[in-house]
């Protein structure tokens, strides 16, 4: 991984974009949609910018820009087609120890920004590293066109009951298992208006379910594409992730990331664990390799769900 992935907290924080032309009006719309207090420095600006400027929504310096300039900022862009003037504002603004991005020039980054979905409270981040913009644009349009249009009245909902769910649900463990049954819940994506949220809330509320633990074993290969959906949708359901050393890594980091997970060394190992997590009440991912045939270890797994890899 080439970069950490972070989303920071620029709202009326002062940034400072030097330049005014389309590559930073592209950035300044995204840090104005942030909250961040934009400074932009150039004798010329793009019109859209300059209508920001008389609106009072960010500050133009109508001048060439110079080093003293850069004092009490907490991020720098240099935009310019200039690149001697981007490399002297990233020297300038790495004594200062302030955070940098030369556009369109990696070297001179501190930091690079990925393609964007918004919706609303849900942002999601994607990035190639800066290796292949054009693959990156593709994805981002494939998760698009899957991504449901209510999202942000989905985050906005569960938002708001943050608080009165704990009210209704003494433990983490019964509030997670109960949003996971209220988003999982085929009527979930239709659903366009707040009220009818409530409704559905209140309904799967008051049928509380006990909670109980459950076993997925799942068989895995050398090729993690050939995975079953449904495995993948119970992988994240699971609270704890039990696997041999033959497992590749592709596998288990495919499963919910605040997993518990566990390696076991041979079928006596595994019986302990399993009975430990069934004491527990945990939902269990357990895998195992193709076509295994150990006596010991189907007598374990006895009639619980085995999800078989694609051929």
């Amino acid at each position: 991984m080439r970069y950490f992935p972070i989303f920071l907290d620029l709202n009326n924080k002062p940034v400072l974009v030097v330049g005014g032309g389309d590559v930073a009006c592209r950035k300044i719309d995204m840090l104005l949609r942030a909250g961040a207090k934009v400074t932009v420095v150039s004798p010329k600006v793009h019109s859209h910018l300059q209508t920001l400027a008389q609106d009072e929504i960010l500050l133009w310096i109508k001048s060439f820009y110079q080093s003293d300039m850069l004092t009490d900022y907490v991020q720098v862009w240099a935009t310019t087609d200039n690149p001697e003037l981007n490399h002297r504002v990233h020297d300038d603004a790495k004594q200062k120890n302030i955070m940098v991005n030369v556009v369109d020039d990696k070297p001179y980054c501190d930091f690079i920004t990925p393609s964007m979905i918004n919706r609303g409270r849900i942002q999601i981040a994607v990035s190639s590293g800066g290796a292949s913009p054009v693959l990156i644009r593709y994805l981002r349009e494939k998760l698009e066109s899957i991504l449901p249009q209510n999202l942000a009245l989905l985050a906005d909902f569960g938002a708001s009951k943050r608080n009165s769910i704990k009210s209704e649900l003494a433990s983490v463990d019964e509030r997670r298992k109960f949003w996971e049954r209220f988003f999982s819940s085929s009527k979930i994506t239709t659903i366009d208006d707040r009220s009818e949220l409530e409704v559905l809330y209140q309904s799967i509320l008051s049928n509380t379910e006990e909670v109980t633990g459950s076993q997925i074993w799942i068989e895995f290969g050398q090729d993690v594409e050939m995975l079953p959906i449904k495995s993948l949708r119970l992988m994240q359901e699971s609270e704890l992730v039990l696997y041999p050393a033959s497992c590749p890594f592709e596998f288990v980091d495919l499963c919910r990331r605040d997993a518990e997970r566990e390696q076991f060394q041979d079928t006596n190992h595994l019986a302990s664990l399993i009975k430990q997590a069934q004491s527990d009440k945990q939902r269990v991912c357990i895998f195992i390799e193709k076509d295994s045939t150990s006596i010991e270890l189907k007598l374990l797994m006895g009639n619980q769900l085995l999800i078989k890899i694609a051929e």
